[in-house]
């Protein structure tokens, strides 16, 4: 009898023991679950706050992009009523050496607005040919020797935007 009694009090303690077993896995189950649950939730707030940053960078792009020109657009508005003034000018004025005056001062003032806003001229006229500057229209035989591959005439004057090409020199080159 008290085999069985010992008996039963094992059993007892191997359900007790199966029985926490069971409730750990399942603490560790639901911890595990509790854990995916808030990394997923982490997950889609930090995908759709990358999804937000990369529409609102578009948008401030395009708006760049729409109003890039708006600066320098505002700042020739008054050479180009200066412009206007010169062109009724020269419709109704008598004093031609006047109007002369008149348009280089435009012209003066157009050019400085423009090398304000970082635009330089580029030099080549007796300078050796570059081609990554000058664009060779053709070529004619040299007047003297040291001419020979160097810019003879710029038919069409090349520019710089802050140190960068914006547009080829095009040049006639001696032979």
């Amino acid at each position: 009898m008290i085999n069985e009694q010992e008996h039963i009090q094992d059993e007892n303690l191997a359900q007790d023991n199966t029985a926490q077993n069971e409730a750990e896995e399942l603490s560790i189950e639901e911890s595990l679950t509790n854990q995916l649950a808030e990394a997923n939730d982490k997950y889609a707030r930090l995908f759709a706050e990358f999804d937000n940053y990369k529409k609102r960078t578009s948008k401030e792009r395009v708006e760049l992009i729409q109003t890039a020109g708006q600066g320098v657009i505002s700042k020739l508005l008054p050479v180009l009523d200066d412009f206007d003034r010169a062109l009724a000018a020269m419709a109704t004025g008598q004093d031609v050496e006047g109007i002369k005056q008149g348009i280089d001062l435009v012209n003066n003032k157009f050019r400085k607005l423009l090398e304000n806003e970082g635009l330089k001229e580029m030099e080549t006229t007796g300078q050796p040919f570059d081609a990554d500057f000058q664009e060779a229209i053709t070529s004619i035989p040299a007047p003297s020797e040291d001419l020979k591959n160097k810019v003879i005439d710029t038919v069409e004057k090349g520019y710089f935007l802050n140190d960068k090409v914006i547009r080829f020199a095009k040049v006639v080159i001696g032979q």
